[in-house]
């Protein structure tokens, strides 16, 4: 009972380590990134669809993001999204290729971009010590209803635990290496 436990928190910190990854990707460097942008959710067709559903993405140079959409149609629409999203950067469009050019980050910003680093850290350890907490309520209840020992649900309190400060770590050692990269281009 408490491996099934165990696994069941187990997949859902790695979830949360991997959401907190891809988090980090939004968090802009400096340097030209498709990950800056693909999620970037576009009002076309009557729904709202993803910016990689709907364009080429590159980065052909170290300071430049191209998109070329599929459609020229969604043009405007696309250009309309980037504008409205939180990056930042205004958009260059010859009416096929929409480019975003990647300014150099001030020092301002750095530092604005390392609490952004901060604030997405807090929320994925937060993320993973509610699983924490979830994962401990399981063994409680097991334990109260007779399904496992009061050894095993000792066993599995402090297994439960092991693995939250282990998925934290990787999470500091993630943050640790954004705010680095952020800090030093």
């Amino acid at each position: 009972m408490t491996d099934e436990i165990l696994l069941e928190a187990e997949e859902k910190m790695e979830g949360a380590v991997n959401a907190f990854a891809r988090d980090l990707t939004g968090v802009r460097t400096g340097r030209a990134s498709t990950a800056l942008v693909e999620h970037i959710m576009v009002d076309v067709y009557g729904s709202k669809m993803t910016l990689i559903q709907l364009a080429n993405l590159a980065t052909p140079e170290a300071q430049l993001i191209s998109i070329t959409p599929f459609d020229r149609s969604t043009v405007d629409p696309i250009i309309k999204a980037l504008q409205q999203s939180d990056i930042g950067i205004t958009p260059n469009s010859d009416g096929r290729v929409i480019r975003l050019p990647i300014p150099p980050l001030t020092e301002q910003r750095r530092k604005e971009m390392t609490k952004q680093v901060h604030t997405k850290t807090e929320e994925a350890r937060v993320s993973v010590r509610n699983i924490r907490r979830h994962a401990h309520d399981e063994v409680k209840k097991a334990l109260k209803d007779g399904e496992i020992s009061e050894d095993e649900s000792a066993n599995g309190s402090q297994e439960i635990d092991r693995l939250t400060q282990q998925y934290i770590e990787k999470i500091e050692v993630m943050a640790k290496e954004k705010e680095r990269e952020l800090l030093s281009v």
